[in-house]
């Protein structure tokens, strides 16, 4: 979708709003009150009346909206943008071209988005031959303590990087390559062995297959996944056996440094979550703004 069809499609507030009641309706209502799921809509109200107990649940309720007073044409532009933007917008971008207020509001909303995002992706496990190493992201420094150098600074913070990479040959030359699918990037609080198995057990499949550098802290991830190949770390090593894993690495560096400039560690999080959403549907086109909104109506911060 580009902006001018978006325009077309959504020139004002009861076109997002009655685009937003059909896709709630695609994944059903369910009644908080008796968990019924059959509901008819008063259209004077812009609410659902349930058949059961008569209880009602409005446009809002249950969904990543719930709460926010902002106008369902303002909420759609920011999805918009968001998802027509590879490289990401700020928030003061993004208060700019929306003519709102109160930049607080709009960095809120974003926020919520951007998490709404992480939660689609934990739904999903990693599966097949993975690519498994970790990146260090500069962070904005929130004490007035002497700044560390080196691996312990603490304006570095480690991040798990999971890469599905697919060993490829060609049969007429004998050369081998990688073909990557999906990413994830999750914050390690902790360098820890036992984190980086934690880690594991909740994003990937445990008949999954594991190429890791030989880090001490990766000596158990063959108890965790059937199988565990692990390579001294190297340059070579690094261009071959993890490519897929380092080329993501330095390109959410780069999208965090030349859009956001710096953020903080506690919302590290949040951005790794909105490049992996953006980066694992690539191919979805037009269709990336529509997934979002059904992320959105699905209401899994609720």
């Amino acid at each position: 979708m580009t902006i001018l069809s978006f325009l077309n499609e959504f020139p004002d507030e009861s076109s997002c709003r009655f685009h937003f009641k059909t896709q709630r309706e695609k994944l059903g209502i369910t009644c908080k009150k008796c968990t019924c799921k059959t509901h008819y809509w008063l259209s004077a109200k812009h609410q659902w009346q349930c058949a059961s107990c008569d209880f009602r649940t409005t446009l809002r309720s249950g969904s990543i909206m719930q709460f926010s007073n902002l106008s369902f044409h303002k909420w759609y532009l920011c999805m918009a943008l968001m998802s027509f933007s590879k490289k990401g917008i700020s928030a003061l971008e993004m208060q700019r071209q929306i003519g709102h207020n109160r930049y607080q509001t709009i960095w809120r909303l974003m926020h919520k988005l951007r998490k709404g995002m992480g939660l689609r992706e934990d739904l999903y496990k990693l599966d097949g031959t993975l690519e498994f190493d970790e990146g260090y992201f500069t962070h904005a420094q929130t004490t007035n303590e002497p700044i560390k150098r080196g691996r312990g600074s603490q304006k570095k913070q480690n991040v798990a990087v999971m890469a599905e990479s697919t060993p490829l040959e060609d049969l007429e030359t004998g050369k081998q390559s990688n073909h990557c699918r999906y990413f994830k990037m999750k914050v390690l609080m902790n360098h820890t062995k036992e984190k980086a198995e934690e880690i594991l057990e909740k994003f990937v499949r445990d008949d999954a297959f594991i190429i890791s550098d030989d880090s001490t802290s990766y000596v158990g991830f063959s108890s965790v996944v059937e199988g565990h190949a692990t390579h001294k770390s190297t340059k070579e090593v690094t261009k071959s056996n993890l490519k897929w894993v380092h080329i993501a690495i330095s390109n959410a560096k780069r999208n965090l440094l030349g859009t956001y400039h710096m953020v903080k560690l506690k919302y590290l999080q949040n951005y790794l979550d909105e490049f992996c959403y953006k980066l694992n549907r690539r191919y979805f086109g037009k269709n990336l703004f529509n997934r979002l909104v059904l992320a959105t109506a699905s209401g899994l911060l609720v």
